[in-house]
């Protein structure tokens, strides 16, 4: 009986992936697939070509199931790691085991960002003691994190008549004020001016990276106010308008938006003053105290809340004067504006159809009118009823109710 002997090449390259249904009596490296493993490689199953090797939670220990992974062992069918604690990163985060450490680092590697290796055993402590200067002192970091998701970045286009192609004009921040899309920002923001020519487009994008089209709602271009609208496929988030009343020198406030389209950038400052007369600033016909800051406020910034430490917006960031000096329409305003904006959208306003037609009265009418009428009045001011619109509703007791007529055929308005 002959024994044929088939020998093995034991190639290590640098790939993995399926293992080949027959092992070949050579190993051709250069047909080895490359795929990506976080749990690690191990030799496949003709030895040729680097594979994954099972991760932790994978069965194992069967005739054709491969090796467990580094790190790890086969313990009751199912590999796991062999050192079974909490340890903590380097990137300040804490592991269940070391294994769940390697491959968060392997996976971070295959994406070019820095490996992640181990601090020490046990869990990072920075992050499980409240009593630590990360936890206790970084109060701005926690405002910052509960009124993020309800800002939002604005962009303004206007479409080219000649070419076609939308043109940004301008871009600025906002926040959102009601769950179903309501956004406070600065009128300049999402207005244009006389000059431009084209229809504006409004575009805003999420703090998660949603954008929408935008239609403008309100805007009061003396108060630099406006509100626009979304229309969400999801509940916002929205931030609660705090009172500018109660501010007081040299609170600290944080102001956030998207400086030269730079989104969710973050910067903080105390209130210098809390009532400055717009006047001091050389705005024509102000009747509006702003909020002095030494927030850091640039173009773009515009729109953005400027909050309090309890994350309540206590003002809308507007202008910038120099470094350190920087302005905001107090929250005070904002909450009259939105009050008035709402009575007009849910007020019905009523009109009145008189259906008739008028000249107005002048003098040299007056006399000519007299020529052909020596009844006609002496006035020389308001209106004459030239003709009635046929079938008009209720004209002759619209007219007794609001002219009180001194005669039917001349009426004189008081």
């Amino acid at each position: 009986m002959q024994t044929g002997t088939v020998f093995l090449f034991f190639t290590y390259g640098l790939s993995e992936a399926a293992r080949p249904e027959k092992c070949g009596s050579r190993c051709d490296v250069s047909s080895c697939p490359s795929p990506s493993c976080p749990g690690g490689y191990v030799p496949d199953k003709c030895g040729c070509c680097l594979v994954c090797s099972p991760r932790e939670g994978d069965p194992c220990g069967r005739k054709n199931d491969l090796p467990c992974g580094d790190g790890l062992e086969c313990k009751t069918g199912v590999c796991r790691c062999k050192q079974d604690h909490e340890v903590c990163g380097t990137d300040g985060k804490t592991y269940g085991n070391v294994c769940k450490l390697k491959a968060v680092s392997r996976r971070a590697v295959q994406k070019g960002r820095a490996a992640v290796s181990q601090a020490h055993k046990g869990p990072c402590r920075s992050l499980t003691r409240p009593s630590s200067p990360r936890y206790k002192f970084n109060f701005i970091a926690d405002v910052v994190e509960k009124i993020a998701p309800a800002v939002v970045h604005i962009e303004l286009f206007v479409r080219h008549p000649l070419f076609g192609r939308h043109v940004r004009l301008s871009s600025g921040s906002g926040f959102i004020v009601t769950h179903s899309g309501v956004i406070v920002t600065n009128a300049h923001v999402v207005t244009t001016t006389g000059t431009v020519t084209g229809r504006p487009q409004l575009r805003v994008q999420l703090h998660d990276g949603d954008a929408y089209e935008a239609a403008v709602r309100d805007v009061d271009r003396k108060a630099d106010i406006a509100t626009i609208k979304i229309n969400p496929q999801k509940k916002l988030h929205v931030l609660s308008l705090g009172s500018s009343a109660d501010l007081r020198p040299g609170e600290f406030v944080v102001a956030i938006g998207s400086p030269f389209a730079l989104q969710n950038t973050v910067t903080t400052g105390i209130v210098s003053t809390a009532q400055r007369d717009g006047k001091e600033l050389g705005i024509k016909d102000s009747d509006m105290d702003y909020i002095q800051t030494d927030a850091i406020i640039n173009y773009g910034n515009s729109g953005g809340p400027l909050v309090n430490l309890d994350g309540e917006v206590i003002g809308i960031n507007t202008l910038k004067v120099t470094a350190g000096i920087s302005f905001a329409i107090p929250s005070d305003r904002i909450s009259r504006f939105l009050t008035e904006s709402q009575t007009k959208y849910t007020k019905e306003t009523k009109k009145y159809f008189l259906g008739i037609r008028m000249i107005t009265i002048t003098k040299v009418l007056t006399a000519e009118l007299k020529l052909q009428d020596p009844d006609f009045p002496e006035v020389s001011s308001g209106v004459l009823v030239q003709q009635v619109i046929p079938k008009s509703p209720r004209f002759i007791l619209t007219c007794y109710e609001i002219f009180r007529p001194l005669r039917l055929n001349y009426l004189r308005i008081f």
